[in-house]
């Protein structure tokens, strides 16, 4: 029996759509999976300590990863709406100047590639815990913070302005779905292992689909945010149709946020496009 070790995120679209797979409600297909949930950037950190064999990984750390690993075509988080957004502590005030300081959730998340790509160079970066960066800008412990998660939902309860939504920005620039994160495994397992991962995780995300509620208990167990309102909100911005299969419109978002990213230097040059098993 081949064993899987399978890192996700704790955010609700992941909790949602691995339901099934962490429940064993769904067939694993001779594969037994060893699951743990952790923050975005550990899963990120982790990865490229080679410690996972397949993970949610951040699409600005995947275009690190693409030598040893291949995107597996469920499981991401990809579309239109679904950007990190750049809050301020004072409403009014936008990045302009290195004595400030912006707090994004981890170096290779790919909010923070996009903080890069459309303010670079303006203020001194922080990078902390996702759950950390709106308590921290109430706290006016920091000026600016690039939001993800569920405090796109909550931010406007907590006094903070909103300087711009960073999606919004990417989708005007590119025409294209925002790719924040998805599923990365390593090459080495072969071809039918891969096929077979790919298959648990597509079953699971369907069976979650066809009754979204039975995936309440496990999302709630999770979250930062219990109100099952705000996760279910959640869910529908975040799994779309390119959850179920990234396809062609994927798999160019894909490309444009490489090539992006080479071009200002956040990925080296000559890192391999992403691939997307076929």
């Amino acid at each position: 029996m081949t064993r899987i070790h399978l890192g996700i995120s704790t955010c609700p679209n992941d909790t949602f759509a691995f339901h099934g797979l962490m429940t064993r409600s769904v067939d694993w297909r001779g594969l037994q999976f060893d699951v743990e949930l952790i923050d975005i950037q550990q899963l990120n950190d982790r990865l490229f300590a080679g410690e996972f064999d397949v993970a949610k990984t951040s699409f600005h750390a995947a275009l690190m990863l693409s030598q040893d690993m291949v995107v597996l075509p469920s499981g991401s988080a990809l579309g239109f709406g679904v950007g990190p957004l750049l809050l301020s502590a004072q409403a009014g005030t936008s990045p302009s100047n290195a004595s400030q300081v912006t707090l994004c959730p981890g170096k290779h998340t790919t909010a923070s590639l996009l903080f890069s790509l459309f303010y670079p160079k303006t203020t001194q970066v922080k990078h902390v815990v996702f759950s950390e960066i709106m308590p921290d800008l109430k706290a006016r412990r920091a000026d600016f913070g690039v939001c993800i998660h569920e405090g796109r939902f909550t931010w406007q309860n907590e006094g903070l302005g909103l300087v711009e939504d960073l999606g919004t920005r990417w989708e005007r620039a590119t025409s294209c779905p925002l790719p924040l994160g998805g599923i990365m495994a390593r090459r080495k397992l072969g071809s039918e292992v891969l096929g077979k991962v790919q298959a648990v995780i597509h079953d699971s995300l369907t069976l979650a689909l066809k009754n979204p509620d039975i995936a309440l208990p496990t999302m709630r167990e999770y979250a930062q945010e219990f109100d099952d309102t705000v996760l279910m909100k959640h869910v529908e911005l975040y799994v779309n149709d390119w959850t179920v299969n990234l396809g062609s419109v994927g798999s160019n978002a894909l490309k444009e946020l490489g090539r992006r990213a080479q071009g200002v230097g956040l990925v080296p040059e000559g890192v391999e496009p992403l691939e997307v098993l076929g």
